[in-house]
């Protein structure tokens, strides 16, 4: 397979204005120690309720975590700006992913909520 098609699809991903909004609101979170830690903490929190409920038995602390977690980058406009530009990457990628399956008819049912 030639992978030409797929990479100048990452280069077009990569000069988005989503992307380039996204970099730079990444750039500004890290600027801020104290937003960033906040979201690093999210992100794991996010992952590790992913990985419970994959076993079947999301813990509600780790729920409530993640909800108070949530909230509180909510009212901090340095993260709420870089959730919101990861939000717009996230749903490009996954167009993408959606379209590429359904042109090869894999079943991404399960994938919905």
């Amino acid at each position: 397979m030639d992978y030409t098609t797929a990479n100048r699809l990452a280069e077009e991903i990569r000069n988005s204005p989503e992307y380039l909004a996204y970099l730079e609101a990444k750039e500004i979170l890290e600027e801020n120690e104290s937003a960033s830690s906040m979201m690093k903490e999210y992100h794991r929190l996010q992952i590790l309720l992913q990985a419970q409920s994959v076993s079947g038995s999301p813990d509600p602390e780790t729920v409530q975590k993640l909800k108070q977690m949530a909230e509180l980058l909510q009212f901090d406009e340095t993260a709420s700006r870089y959730l919101m530009a990861e939000y717009q990457v996230h749903t490009i990628l996954s167009d993408v992913y959606k379209i590429l399956a359904d042109a090869v008819g894999v079943d991404l049912s399960y994938l919905e909520g």
